[in-house]
C-alpha cells in the first residue's frame, strides 16, 4: 500500500498568516538630523544599485515625507537591508507591506506620513 499524506497544521497566528506572503513585508528609511542628503543617495546606490535618479527621487521621499519604503521582499531580507541601513548610519525599520506605505508605487517606492522626530 503506498504511503498517505498527512495534512500539516498550520502554527501560524492569525495575523502572521496575513502578512506571511513571500513579499510582505518592506524596509523602511526613515528621516534623520544627522545624514546628508548627498550621503542618503550615495548609500541607496551602492547599497541596492539604484540608479542615480532613483536614489535621488528615494532620498527627497525621505528629506520631505519624513520615510520612504526603499525595499519590499521576505521578511529575512527586510531584516537584513534594515541592518545594512543601521550599518551605514541610517535609521530604518521592517514594517508589513501595505501598512500605509504607498504599496501603489512600486517596490521601493512607496512612503506614508509622519516619521519620529520629524518636524
Amino acid at each position: 500500500m503506498p504511503p498517505v499524506a498527512l495534512p500539516v497544521e498550520d502554527t501560524r497566528t492569525e495575523d502572521e498568516a496575513r502578512v506571511a506572503p513571500d513579499h510582505g513585508w518592506t524596509t523602511v528609511v526613515w528621516n534623520d538630523p544627522v545624514n546628508l542628503m548627498s550621503y542618503v543617495t550615495w548609500v541607496f546606490r551602492t547599497y541596492f544599485g539604484y540608479p542615480h535618479a532613483r536614489a535621488v527621487r528615494l532620498m527627497l521621499r525621505v528629506h520631505h515625507e519624513g520615510r520612504a519604503v526603499v525595499s519590499r521582499g521576505s521578511l529575512e531580507e527586510m531584516e537584513r537591508d534594515t541592518q545594512a541601513m543601521h550599518g551605514y548610519g541610517l535609521w530604518a525599520t521592517v514594517e508589513p507591506a501595505g501598512a500605509g506605505d504607498g504599496a501603489g508605487d512600486g517596490p521601493g517606492e512607496g512612503t506614508g506620513a509622519g516619521a519620529p522626530g520629524d518636524g
